[in-house]
């Protein structure tokens, strides 16, 4: 008998994030866990990045859209849509962040958050 995964809202929710960004392969997705590094900025971040700026706005279009069909839920706030170099999506407790490739590699979030527990998944 397999027993149900119990998953918390925060999981589900950047998981969600995740494949919305699979469906316009975002490259080098990362999720950083920082629940157990006392982080107060949220439970996970959610990081990508794609090669231009109209790929990046078309991914956080993605995740909005995938998270809004599931759970009902709109970001809080949304941040850099209109330069589309570096998208921030805030749904409180997951943090989605998606990059042009130069950028991400500028900015280091998961070197700057090196003590998470990160988890890699492949594009869709």
């Amino acid at each position: 008998m397999v027993k149900n995964k119990v998953i918390n809202e925060s999981t589900y929710l950047s998981e969600l994030a995740i494949h919305g960004m699979q469906e316009k392969k975002g490259n080098e997705i990362v999720r950083l866990d920082l629940r157990n590094i006392h982080s107060s900025v949220a439970d996970y971040f959610v990081v990508c990045h794609a090669e231009s700026a109209t790929q990046v706005k078309a991914i956080a279009r993605s995740v909005e859209e995938e998270v809004y069909k599931v759970s009902g839920q709109f970001p809080h706030r949304v941040e850099g849509l209109e330069h589309g170099e570096w998208i921030l999506l805030d749904y409180i407790d997951v943090i989605v962040h998606v990059f042009k490739t130069d950028k991400r590699q500028f900015y280091g979030i998961e070197e700057l958050w090196g003590d998470a527990e990160m988890k890699y998944y492949q594009s869709a």
